[in-house]
């Protein structure tokens, strides 16, 4: 939601802070690696019980991944590595996160709850995959949704409030990152339905791409019955002539009816009598 709905305000707000930051020498490699730093250490309070300090924590993770953006801006260092690193460094984070929650619930509860930060874990990577893979085959509709990183975060730094509401927090995390993700495959769907398009790679060539997202296999086997199909319907009546003219005459009517004809006589060999 604040990626796609609320882009626009939050880059107006948080564009003086990364000035600012630029100013003072930071980097936003170093803001995406420090928030890194973060990350693992709300895990481990998460682990060892400490829910409040992890709040603070998880905080200035989220400080360091709202930030990265509007600091790599101010000093023109976007690029496409850069992005890549700050994906990355997102799913380790979401990965390390998770995995407190999970060592938390081991060590507290009994059952299988311990399995259901996996499960959310599993949902968020497929969410980021779906945008991802969408951006690759050049369609569109795979962005926002209720739950993106941003919304993740926060409602999970609700569920550190008090013990009692960690588990039902996760278990309402989950539905609507599911629901997130449900939306998404949606509306790729429907814009994959779409006539063919062609996606310039990134070295500058352009390949072809359907929007239906056939399989190259299935087009040229389309293409070759295709073909088939004309090369059997140009030239039926002489292949039959052809076939007529090479098979020997059994019958002694038909050689008599051949050697009658000018026709057949004008395209016979010379040297066959016919006797």
């Amino acid at each position: 939601m604040f990626d796609g709905r609320w882009r626009e305000a939050v880059d107006r707000r948080t564009g003086p802070v990364g000035a600012a930051l630029h100013r003072h020498g930071v980097t936003a490699d170093v803001l995406t690696a420090t928030g890194l730093v973060s990350a693992l250490g709300t895990a481990w309070l998460v682990a060892t019980g400490h829910l409040i300090p992890a709040i603070f924590v998880l905080t200035l993770t989220g400080m360091h991944d709202l930030f990265d953006g509007p600091v790599a801006k101010a000093a023109g260092t976007t690029s496409v590595r850069g992005a890549f690193f700050d994906s990355v460094v997102d799913r380790v984070s979401d990965a390390v996160l998770m995995g407190g929650v999970s060592w938390y619930l081991v060590s507290t509860h009994r059952g299988h709850l311990v399995l259901l930060p996996l499960a959310i874990l599993g949902v968020s990577s497929l969410i980021s995959y779906q945008r991802a893979k969408a951006d690759a085959l050049g369609i569109g509709g795979a962005t926002g949704g209720l739950m993106e990183r941003a919304e993740r975060m926060i409602l999970l730094g609700a569920g550190f409030i008090s013990t009692s509401l960690l588990v039902p927090d996760l278990w309402v995390l989950l539905g609507l990152t599911s629901a997130t993700a449900i939306g998404r495959f949606v509306r790729a769907w429907h814009h994959a339905e779409g006539p063919p398009r062609v996606v310039a790679d990134r070295t500058g060539r352009s390949r072809w791409r359907e929007a239906r997202v056939d399989s190259r296999w299935r087009a040229w086997r389309e293409a070759r019955a295709a073909g088939e199909r004309a090369g059997r319907s140009a030239q039926p009546a002489g292949r039959w002539r052809a076939r007529r003219r090479e098979a020997p005459l059994a019958s002694r009517s038909g050689r008599l009816r051949r050697a009658g004809n000018p026709k057949v006589r004008a395209g016979r060999p010379s040297g066959d009598s016919g006797s």
